[in-house]
């Protein structure tokens, strides 16, 4: 495994960007520094898609149902072509690269580089590192054709809302959300419903969800919505020669 280098790593300065004002020059450094990380990671990802993200805990092992159905999701993505993105994790991320690493697709992480180092799973084609949360959010978006929800806590519910807000917003075009596990999820549903009962939300933006328990549900889901709605193709897999590097896309 290879060890992430150290101008990835958070200065403690930059921990602290957003609740202190920093210098003009340690701002500068601060911007020079998230450019280049966006920089990196459109080249590395550039060739990847198109691609589904699976959000989901990371606290998941192998003996879950959690973990055992984020398996059958990515192998079922893979199959029908997709480039199957989690953020390169254990737990739900693991699950998901694992399913389409076996089954033949192509599976890829946005690692976030952590006080506690959390290490890319072992079932990833590529992996990039990423310092910087809402940099790491634009990447696991910015590629995606659809998102799945499985199981998680706060990061994942981010994920979910950063997603939500973005297609409510008409920043990016209405991607498919599916939200797997009605049980789990079922006081998160509950107060969405809230909102939209409330009038805080529109009627409308409950439509931008699909809540389901059933594997086969999610892929049949994610055909009509979006293979089918914004004409996808499966294509083999080439190398091309770019800026010094192979890259293996579709």
């Amino acid at each position: 495994m290879k060890k992430i280098p150290q101008y990835y790593r958070l200065s403690k300065s930059e921990s602290l960007f957003v609740r202190e004002p920093l210098s003009r020059f340690k701002n500068l450094v601060f911007l020079c520094k998230v450019l280049y990380n966006f920089i990196n990671a459109f080249r590395e990802m550039h060739f990847i898609g198109p691609c589904v993200t699976v959000f989901g805990s990371a606290r998941f092992g192998s003996e879950t149902t959690h973990y055992n159905d984020a398996v059958k999701i990515g192998a079922k993505l893979a199959k029908l072509g997709f480039t199957v993105m989690t953020g390169g994790g254990p737990g739900i991320m693991e699950a998901a690269n694992k399913g389409a690493y076996e089954a033949g697709g192509y599976s890829v992480g946005c690692n976030i580089v952590l006080t506690v180092e959390q290490k890319p799973n072992p079932y990833l084609h590529k992996w990039i590192y990423i310092p910087y949360f809402f940099v790491r959010k634009v990447i696991l978006i910015k590629y995606s054709y659809a998102f799945v929800v499985m199981p998680g806590g706060i990061g994942t519910l981010d994920e979910l809302f950063e997603a939500l807000t973005l297609i409510q917003n008409k920043m990016i075009n209405n991607f498919p959300i599916v939200i797997f596990d009605k049980k789990y999820h079922e006081e998160l549903i509950h107060h969405i419903q809230l909102m939209s009962d409330n009038e805080s939300i529109s009627p409308e933006d409950m439509k931008l969800l699909f809540v389901t328990d059933s594997v086969d549900e999610v892929i049949a889901h994610i055909k009509k919505h979006a293979i089918k709605k914004f004409g996808l193709k499966r294509q083999p897999y080439k190398a091309k020669l770019w800026f010094g590097k192979k890259r293996t896309y579709r």
